[in-house]
């Protein structure tokens, strides 16, 4: 019996609309939560004039730059999330969205609703590892 995913070659319009409304919405949250982080770095950065007393904020100082690093790196990697899901809108608009950039063979819409920027079905992904 043959499964009904392996017969299509492209999702409809319909389908294609689905993927690019969860894009857009994982975008929005994905570049908000980004925006938050460089408003709250910015304000860590912006010290005031309440730090006047050198050397008794050492162990503070150290766990606000480790915070800064971690903040920073979350943006970073959010920033790459963002950029990876804009790539999926555009594959949308010129056809090759959900298309295994590996197999040839449609990823499954169950793996793209959880995964949407994925361009790979599981099966490539587990044969790279």
């Amino acid at each position: 019996m043959a499964n009904s995913i392996e017969e299509k070659t492209r999702y409809s319009e319909t389908e294609l609309a689905e993927f690019e409304e969860i894009i857009i919405k994982k975008l929005a949250a994905t570049n908000s939560e980004v925006n938050f982080i460089r408003e709250t770095l910015s304000r860590k950065n912006d010290n005031g004039t309440d730090n006047t007393a050198v050397g008794s904020k050492t162990l503070e100082d150290g766990a606000d730059v480790r915070e800064k690093e971690q903040l920073s790196q979350s943006a970073s990697r959010l920033q790459k999330f963002a950029s990876q899901l804009e790539a999926a809108l555009i594959r949308i608009k010129n056809g090759t969205y959900g298309i295994c950039r590996d197999s040839g063979k449609l990823i499954p819409k169950e793996r793209l609703r959880a995964v949407p920027h994925t361009q790979q079905t599981i099966e490539s992904k587990l044969k790279q590892s």
